[in-house]
């Protein structure tokens, strides 16, 4: 019997397929909930899958939101944790519970600044140490989701 996702992963308008197909892995692998904000820089269609290899996609629980304002009907009272360069807490110092959210932004542009004001107590960050302007998309949110599945238990 499968047991629900723990955690809510969620794309900001993502533009690249590549990543998107990874982190869908990721969330397959790990049992999160995978959360897709549109417009997308890209087609979710059958033939697309098959053509990136996506064959674990049937796999993945995800919700394809059409809007931003769909998101938030969806999000209600709940408070995400927004993953951003500008953000003053670091991952690994928070507590996370069981059906966390993680929001990350757009590959290019990262998370608008409404966003940003609406959770201003939520703004979590990686920290770069080497002279890079950020990390991959999917390497981030596999670093924070590694954590979060970690702490709320799901490895033991």
């Amino acid at each position: 019997m499968k047991v629900a996702p723990l955690l809510h992963v969620v794309l900001y308008q993502p533009l690249i397929p590549p990543n998107t197909g990874n982190i869908g892995r990721l969330c397959v692998g790990l049992d999160a909930h995978l959360h897709l904000i549109k417009p997308l820089g890209f087609e979710l269609t059958e033939q697309a899958f098959r053509r990136a290899g996506l064959d674990y996609w049937p796999n993945l629980t995800h919700t394809i939101h059409e809007s931003e304002e769909d998101f938030f009907r969806w999000l209600g009272d709940r408070q995400p944790w927004l993953v951003s360069k500008f953000g003053k807490g670091r991952y690994f110092e928070q507590t996370y519970s069981d059906e966390d959210i993680f929001i990350f932004g757009r590959e290019t542009t990262g998370l608008p600044e409404h966003w940003h004001q609406r959770f201003p107590d939520r703004l979590i960050s990686i920290p770069i140490l080497g002279p890079i302007r950020s990390f991959n998309l999917a390497n981030t949110v596999a670093m924070v989701l590694v954590d979060a599945t970690k702490q709320i238990g799901k490895f033991d």
